[in-house]
């Protein structure tokens, strides 16, 4: 079996392709790569886990193949957000971090996620490298002076949003929250961090199961019903959620309306450059919202496209060249934060925008729509069955005038195709890196056209 490492890290089922033997294989090799890459000893490397299945025994197999190697492991004490391990790794001047966490999959995926010294998801350059070395490669030799330590990430982590955050703001609003853990890891952060500055928060599963209550721990529409409703039934300011490794957000305004990663990162991004008077540039991913290039457009600032996937976002971040930069897969960060999206980070923003603007996230995205014109986005999946399979890259590679009647501009080809349409609408067609589908992405200027121009292109796709 082969390890491949994908958008973000290498997942796969339980104890049919994830197994201990490939945990040691995988992590083997990300120690080589580290020793091929530096020729000091005693550095540090954290090793942490979420809250799935086996997340302790994986790690604690991980830690010990490195402490073989030489390492100094701060192991984890509990199930820890991908967010915080990325701090952990900068704080402690860490040559890299080791994650057990498949993210927002489905319970039965475990996942590693492998980070480098700045605390960004290493790039594909980094993961081909130990890729090979998983394949080809001898591993390099045990080493003494390796040990494990027991490590708390969580205070160091914390102390640091109290500096990012308007806390004073926030609690002055008195505004009242619940929040959605979604069994995964950000319980214990969130909740706490709002209780301690004061402010009422309830919070709904906030405690460890592995199965996630029997579905993907994604803090999309359809998975946070009982968020809604403890928002509606209580009058709340806002509902808040994080996936299962809290690097993902999901948002619920007063009004008990679902609002989409694409709204509130262009909703943020104004925000943030309204407050904080930021000058730099604005990043989404190919896949995202043209909503935060209109905002970019009206504040005057420079507008970064990337492929799919938080590592090239994570890049602008340490580069200083952008305020924000966000994905319509839910992943956020800003400047002066970590190359690593943060759920709990933009939570807490989005609570601060209410308090410090004084008005509803809706009320909000309405003033924004009337400065920049509103955008519908959505997308769909096509299962890649070996017959989409065997034509797909036929079909990404052609070269079509128009489609569904629709005359395309320009055709981008940075990650899949995205035909960019004369009237300004697009249409992206990605396989996904996770999973065996292609997904295709649209967005339009009103939901009739949305809703058409997706399964235009879920007919080119399959014709």
């Amino acid at each position: 079996m082969a390890i491949r490492f994908g958008t973000s890290g290498w997942r796969a089922i339980i104890a049919d392709e994830f197994t201990y033997t490939n945990v040691r294989l995988a992590t083997e090799s990300i120690c080589s790569y580290l020793k091929n890459n530096s020729q000091e000893s005693g550095q540090s490397l954290i090793i942490g886990h979420d809250s799935r299945f086996m997340g302790e025994s994986f790690s604690q197999v991980a830690a010990e193949i490195a402490e073989k190697k030489g390492f100094r492991v701060l192991l984890c004490d509990g199930p820890t957000p991908t967010p915080t391990i990325s701090h952990a790794i900068r704080s402690e001047q860490a040559v890299g971090g080791i994650n057990f966490t498949a993210s927002h999959n489905p319970p039965e995926y475990q996942g590693i996620k492998f980070s480098t010294a700045d605390g960004a998801p290493a790039l594909p350059e980094v993961t081909k490298q130990i890729e090979a070395i998983i394949e080809n490669t001898p591993k390099v030799a045990d080493a003494d002076g390796g040990t494990i330590e027991k490590y708390d990430a969580r205070p160091k982590y914390l102390d640091d949003l109290k500096i990012k955050i308007q806390f004073d703001r926030i609690a002055e609003a008195k505004g009242r929250y619940a929040y959605d853990a979604l069994w995964g890891t950000g319980r214990g952060y969130l909740n706490e961090i709002l209780h301690e500055h004061g402010l009422n928060v309830e919070t709904i599963h906030d405690w460890r199961d592995v199965t996630f209550g029997g579905k993907s721990p994604e803090p999309s529409e359809k998975q946070v019903g009982e968020l809604v409703e403890a928002v509606k039934s209580k009058n709340l300011t806002l509902g808040l959620a994080t996936d299962g490794d809290a690097d993902r957000f999901g948002i619920i305004d007063s009004n008990g309306a679902f609002i989409t990663p694409n709204e509130l990162v262009a909703l943020l991004a104004d925000y943030l450059a309204e407050s904080r008077g930021w000058t730099e540039g604005l990043a989404r991913s190919v896949a995202t919202s043209h909503l935060i290039d209109r905002v970019a457009e009206s504040r005057g600032l420079k507008l970064y496209e990337t492929p799919v996937g938080f590592k090239y976002i994570g890049e602008l971040i340490n580069k200083d060249e952008i305020i924000l930069g966000g994905e319509e897969s839910a992943g956020l960060s800003i400047k002066g934060h970590y190359p690593e999206k943060d759920g709990i980070l933009a939570c807490l923003l989005a609570a601060e925008a209410v308090a410090v603007r004084g008005t509803s996230l809706t009320e909000q995205l309405n003033e924004l729509y009337s400065r920049v014109g509103k955008l519908e986005s959505g997308r769909i999946g096509v299962k890649l069955t070996d017959e989409i399979a065997e034509t797909l890259q036929e079909k990404l590679a052609n070269e079509p005038s128009e489609i569904g009647g629709k005359k395309i501009d320009k055709i981008n080809r940075m990650d899949g195709v995205k035909f960019i349409f004369a009237d300004k609408s697009w249409m992206l067609m990605r396989p996904s890196g996770t999973e065996p589908m292609v997904r295709i992405y649209a967005e339009t200027e009103n939901k009739k056209d949305l809703e058409v121009l997706l399964e235009q292109g879920r007919r080119y796709l399959l014709g």
